[in-house]
């Protein structure tokens, strides 16, 4: 969740597309609030369009931070301070939600890619992007289903990896008693997270630069992704004191 830059210019396209990304989330929590939390129904929330608005959310943040990847010159500031942040959401949920806290949720995730992709980026960039992008998509279609133990659709894994405690949680193998609120592991997403990142390098082989450069989106999606890790820190509590005072005046 870093802004857009390289070499002191800015991709207005970029911050926002992490702007609408950023909307679509807020928005879905809301809904999440108030089906979990105020006890609204909504059939289709728990149906497949939920699913698939979720789905859309979470690849769009996850394929984003993988091509902004490229862009940083702190990566390592910036994994680090991801890492804090999805601690101290971990700590707010064990107080707020002790029975579901946070765990391995999407901050640390991100937090843990950008660290492990910048201590590989000379690896990487040896790496045809093309041949990257595919290697990162089929593997990430292969694994998707990990956490379910199916490797593309088969049953192939051995029960004990599910059984490994807090680094299996933590790699994609969840023990069976294992719960989490928001729980984004290394596998699958890590590929997801690939496919981003060599898709900067095929972005910058062509005319992408210039182009995202001088197009100016909607104003607010871009000061949204510019502010991203802080709008997602405090939107939570916003919604929750929100609905709770709607609720109060209804």
């Amino acid at each position: 969740m870093e802004a857009a830059t390289v070499r002191g210019s800015r991709y207005p396209a970029v911050d926002a597309l992490r702007g609408f990304a950023l909307v679509h989330m807020i928005c879905y929590h809301a809904v999440w609030d108030l089906v979990n939390l105020h006890g609204l129904d909504l059939p289709w929330y728990d149906g497949w369009p939920g699913f698939l608005w979720q789905q859309f959310i979470c690849w769009s943040f996850i394929l984003l931070a993988g091509f902004c990847q490229r862009f940083s010159r702190r990566s390592v500031r910036h994994g680090l301070l991801l890492l804090a942040a999805g601690a101290l959401v971990w700590a707010v949920t064990m107080v707020v939600l002790p029975e579901d806290p946070i765990r391995w949720g999407i901050l640390t995730f991100l937090g843990t890619a950008c660290l492990l992709f910048h201590g590989l980026r000379r690896q990487l960039e040896r790496c045809p992007p093309q041949w990257g992008l595919l290697a990162c998509a089929a593997l990430f279609g292969l694994t998707r289903q990990i956490e379910s133990g199916l490797i593309a659709g088969c049953r192939l894994l051995p029960a004990w990896l599910y059984h490994t405690g807090p680094l299996g949680n933590f790699l994609g193998f969840p023990a069976p008693e294992f719960t989490s609120s928001d729980y984004f592991p290394m596998l699958p997403w890590i590929f997801l997270y690939g496919v981003g990142y060599f898709l900067h390098a095929l972005w910058l082989a062509g005319e992408g630069p210039e182009r995202g450069r001088h197009r100016r989106p909607v104003p607010v999606l871009g000061w949204l992704g510019r502010h991203s890790l802080v709008v997602y820190l405090l939107h939570q509590p916003v919604l929750y004191g929100l609905l709770l005072a709607a609720e109060t005046v209804l």
